[in-house]
């Protein structure tokens, strides 16, 4: 991987987004790290960070006041091409429903669910299955 990817966590709960970011620290070494408090601040971090030349890692709840992870979903949808074209969305949530976890998994931005609590050897893995031995 020639350049490292920055992070964005979009959560809500501020205990989630300390664990969270401690984790993406000390196990895989990441150095760039932003954090939405929900969908709402997610979209307006993406809108005005277009520069950013590097992979784009999202970590999305999907529970969260003023704008949740689908009508986020929906939103980034609409977003321009040049702001979407090297993001990866991963859903972090702890649904059981059947009809949720299939919108998720359905979504054409979603690259995988995961389940809460973050599960980050999974998410290690999912990243760089190449380190695997």
């Amino acid at each position: 991987m020639l350049s490292k990817p920055a992070f964005l966590l979009i959560e809500d709960n501020l205990i989630d987004q300390l664990v969270i970011k401690q984790l993406l620290k000390k196990i895989l070494s990441v150095d760039e790290i932003y954090i939405a408090n929900n969908g709402q601040e997610g979209l307006y971090w993406l809108e005005n960070n277009k520069g950013i030349s590097k992979p784009l890692f999202i970590i999305l709840d999907i529970q969260m006041p003023f704008m949740n992870g689908f009508d986020f979903l929906d939103a980034y949808d609409k977003l321009d091409e040049d702001i979407k074209k090297e993001n990866q969305i991963y859903v972090l949530s702890s649904t059981l429903d059947s009809d949720e976890i299939s919108l998720i998994n359905e979504n054409k931005y979603v690259t995988k669910m995961l389940n809460k609590p973050f599960p980050i050897e999974e998410f290690k893995k999912t990243l760089y299955p190449e380190d695997e031995n």
